[in-house]
């Protein structure tokens, strides 16, 4: 195609974007729209839901296509322009995503059309780097034009907390807390986070990751703090979906043989931000055939789709897939908003969903941690190929689909891997004969030194803290 014709096309897609201004709804709807620089500084509606967009904008078959040639950070801008055209100029937000992206994204051939895509070359090695540091970009930019100042509240169950942490470390106006549960991360994700200091600030509970996100929450919904800006970078800001989104198109881009090459992903999941990105990436036009929604013991999603009824875990299990500790996802919200249903934010249905539509979409199956350690080593014995827990998990929900399922094996699969092995090193290494490197972004962490807080499950004691630093 002719570079005039490309440029014919994008300005049509431009004229036609123009004619839909974008706003964000609540998934409680009982909050006022806004647009998305207010979505992503808020982070949750004054109603307690999460913010959903209320369009989502259609990419046409020739902007695949041309997808194909593209590096991650040009395919970023040429997917995100599409949902935030009318927030910030089209330079400004390719200077932003040629920044944030700066790293590689494989996509490995395992066999015949199977393949797992790499997230784990970014700085903290995990898939939140990719959310993470676009968020943290996008925050300062509209933060630094009104020289606001404010506080990042994040719940983290492992990788979000290093990534945050990092994405945010050193940036003017905005300090940062974070929660983590205490006896639920590994040695590794602690440190990428209790390591940085300066305007980060790390708390370790007593409790579970969902006691973590609860206290979150309920500051979010605080009177008494309403003198400080508070936003959150937890998946249940929208400012971390919609890099999400992209990943998906760059893996299919990578592999397809054309645009009517449809896809199956399998997601690990456990808070379902990252299914929420696959979700939005479909909704704008990626062709994906099915969502292999693949947990670990902590399993009321795949339960919620086989019978229709959904009920919380509490606490949530205990498995070596530590960032998938939760028994109450918060983006499940926004799935059963996209499915026509209902869910407040305690996790009880108001309005069913469409449950047919969603078994159609979702084929949900939960995955022991028995099976996930077998799953590293079998992978490692015949094809070489090296998997931690969360990308197990991923792994052996495809195959388990292909149990249940007459697809042939010319059927285009990609499981995602979230974290470098190397970032759970104990269970990785105990293949035998296997000596993991470790990435630059791990290098000489055990050398540096720590500072965390670490409190009760109290929220009188949160709202003390967010007050010193705030």
């Amino acid at each position: 195609m002719e570079y005039g014709t490309w440029n014919i096309i994008f300005i049509l897609q431009i004229l036609k974007l123009s004619q839909t201004h974008i706003t964000y709804y609540s998934t409680n709807l009982k909050a006022p729209e806004v647009s998305f620089r207010e979505a992503l500084l808020k982070g949750l509606p004054p109603d307690g839901g999460l913010y959903m967009p209320s369009y989502i904008p259609k990419i046409t078959g020739e902007e695949l296509t041309g997808f194909v040639s593209l590096e991650y950070y040009e395919l970023a801008f040429n997917v995100l322009r599409h949902l935030l055209f009318n927030e910030i100029s089209s330079e400004d937000l390719k200077d932003i995503c040629r920044d944030a992206y700066n790293f590689d994204v494989p996509v490995e051939k395992v066999y015949d059309r199977k393949y797992v895509l790499r997230l784990d070359q970014g700085p903290t090695a995990s898939f939140k780097d990719f959310a993470a540091r676009l968020m943290a970009r996008l925050m300062y930019y509209f933060i630094s034009r009104d020289n606001l100042r404010f506080t990042i509240l994040t719940a983290t169950s492992g990788d979000t907390g290093s990534a945050v942490a990092s994405a945010f470390h050193g940036l003017r106006n905005i300090n940062v807390i974070i929660l983590f549960p205490a006896r639920e991360v590994s040695d590794t994700q602690r440190k990428q986070m209790t390591t940085l200091h300066d305007n980060v600030n790390i708390i370790s509970i007593d409790g579970k990751f969902d006691d973590c996100q609860e206290l979150v929450k309920r500051a979010f919904l605080d009177p008494e703090l309403s003198d400080i800006r508070l936003s959150s970078a937890n998946s249940i800001n929208i400012g971390r979906l919609l890099p999400q989104s992209v990943y998906y198109f760059y893996a299919w881009s990578k592999i397809s043989v054309n645009t009517d090459d449809n896809i199956i992903f399998s997601v690990p999941s456990g808070n379902f931000g990252n299914l929420m990105g696959g979700i939005i990436a479909r909704e704008m036009g990626l062709p994906v055939r099915k969502f292999i929604v693949a947990t670990n013991s902590n399993n009321e999603v795949p339960e919620f789709l086989r019978t229709g009824n959904y009920k919380t875990i509490s606490p949530s299990i205990n498995c070596i897939s530590s960032a998938m500790n939760v028994g109450h996802p918060s983006n499940l919200a926004r799935i059963v908003a996209f499915y026509g249903g209902l869910m407040n934010e305690s996790g009880s249905l108001l309005k069913t969903p469409d449950m047919e539509r969603m078994r159609n979409d979702f084929f949900g199956i939960s995955v022991s941690d028995e099976e996930t350690r077998s799953s590293i080593a079998g992978c490692y014995k015949k094809y070489r190929m090296i998997l931690e827990p969360h990308g197990a998990v991923a792994w052996k929900g495809m195959e388990c689909y292909h149990e249940f399922s007459d697809d042939s094996g010319n059927q285009l699969f990609v499981a995602l891997e979230t974290a470098h092995p190397a970032k759970f090193r104990k269970e990785v290494e105990s293949l035998p004969g296997l000596s993991l490197p470790s990435p630059d972004s791990l290098a000489n962490i055990d050398s540096k030194i720590e500072k965390f807080t670490e409190l009760e499950n109290d929220y009188e004691k949160l709202r003390s803290f967010i007050r010193e630093q705030g």
